[in-house]
């Protein structure tokens, strides 16, 4: 990531096709939809399309990287505002969820991404601002403002024992 002037920031990694079985594409059923994401100074992420789509249901596919770009980044944002509020948290935990649909073209769409974060606090007395902060992490996650799609978020607050 390099910084610019005015807050712009830029992102780079190189995405390759690896599942070339010999024929290239010659048929639909020739190759693998195999992939190496790569960026510098990162592991590498075996990468697929997801099962119904001729994927490697072992590898991350792209639906897979939306749904955790959207949930790291509200999970980051919302660790941000606890401290900003007070909010000592011990523990968090999302089991985020994704709805796409086909449109029956060969393409699709996301029509919701749910987020169930399942946060820990150290007092009862941060329960309220834990379940208010997600408002302010939802407004502040650059990945949630980027997408033309509902975020929704079902939160569950503990107190630390």
């Amino acid at each position: 990531m390099a910084q610019h002037p005015l807050g712009e920031h830029r992102y780079a990694l190189t995405t390759t096709w690896t599942g070339n079985l010999g024929t290239g594409t010659s048929g639909y059923r020739d190759y693998t939809r195999d992939v190496l994401v790569r960026a510098a100074g990162k592991p590498d992420i075996l990468a697929s399309s997801d099962r119904p789509f001729r994927g490697d249901p072992t590898r991350w596919n792209p639906e897979d990287m939306l749904i955790a770009a959207l949930s790291e980044c509200h999970l980051l944002s919302y660790l941000h505002v606890c401290v900003t509020r007070g909010v000592v948290l011990t523990a968090y935990r999302d089991e985020a969820t994704g709805v796409m649909r086909e449109d029956g073209r060969s393409g699709g769409a996301f029509t919701e991404v749910v987020l169930h974060p399942h946060v820990t606090v150290a007092d009862a007395s941060m329960v309220e601002a834990a379940r208010e902060a997600h408002h302010q992490a939802h407004e502040w996650c650059f990945i949630a403002n980027s997408v033309n799609f509902p975020v929704r978020y079902e939160v569950t607050v503990d107190v630390a024992s």
